[in-house]
């Protein structure tokens, strides 16, 4: 069975300038997902999709055993979808699953990833996708409560809350996406990541939580600071 773990990497940001290769934590905010995926063992390759010249050799100059595929630049727009990438590596690769990572998650981790797999095959899913567990009590604009009743609140260790999408990422088998175009479908599993991979960095304050966290939970639990000697 062929696994193989994407990237996304694309070049333009409006909210963050530049911010795929923004340094996070002295290491560019993609250096953490490709790490990740790299230490799993899990994949036949990593690839970075990308249509950046300058990302592209970023990439190499950190990872130069990582495959890096081009994109057109008609596939790096605003309103690119994801699915449209995945589509455009499996014109270009073979697999049967596709593990599609987002460099917007570096909390992300190869234990995490190597779970996640086992979970896919143990249970026979078609797809998975990653999420952490969401306690929070939700009302809709015209106050309606949408998950409890205000009456009989639960205390919050005995709500079971219900799973949010973290985008940090999506295993999808090759009919699936050929078929639906779609990251998602056949028979779904979800993934529970823990509750602080919830943000995923989309603004200048997303950055600022995670890289604190970057620092704190990365490097407190055994994985060395990175060195300062790899040139870009």
């Amino acid at each position: 069975m062929k696994v193989v773990a994407m990237i996304p990497l694309r070049g333009g940001s409006k909210s963050i300038p530049n911010k795929n290769m923004k340094l996070m934590a002295e290491k560019p905010l993609f250096w953490w997902v490709t790490s990740a995926c790299r230490e799993s063992r899990v994949f036949s390759s990593v690839v970075v999709s990308t249509e950046s010249d300058e990302i592209a050799a970023c990439v190499k100059a950190h990872f130069p055993d990582i495959a890096v595929l081009k994109r057109p630049a008609e596939l790096a727009g605003d309103t690119t979808s994801t699915e449209a990438v995945m589509l455009h590596l499996a014109d270009h690769h073979a697999f049967d699953y596709l593990c599609t990572v987002q460099a917007t998650s570096p909390l992300l981790t190869a234990e995490h990833l190597r779970n996640g797999l086992g979970q896919l095959l143990l249970e026979r899913y078609d797809s998975m996708v990653s999420c952490v567990r969401w306690r929070r009590f939700l009302w809709s604009s015209d106050g309606q409560p949408l998950n409890y009743d205000p009456r009989h609140r639960p205390m919050r260790q005995d709500n079971p809350g219900v799973f949010m999408e973290n985008g940090a990422f999506y295993f999808t088998k090759r009919a699936i996406l050929l078929t639906n175009q779609c990251r998602l479908g056949g028979r779904i599993g979800v993934f529970e990541m823990p509750e602080e991979t919830a943000v995923e960095v989309d603004n200048p304050t997303d950055w600022l939580i995670v890289e604190q966290l970057v620092r704190q939970l990365r490097f407190d639990h055994g994985e060395p600071p990175p060195d300062h000697t790899a040139s870009v």
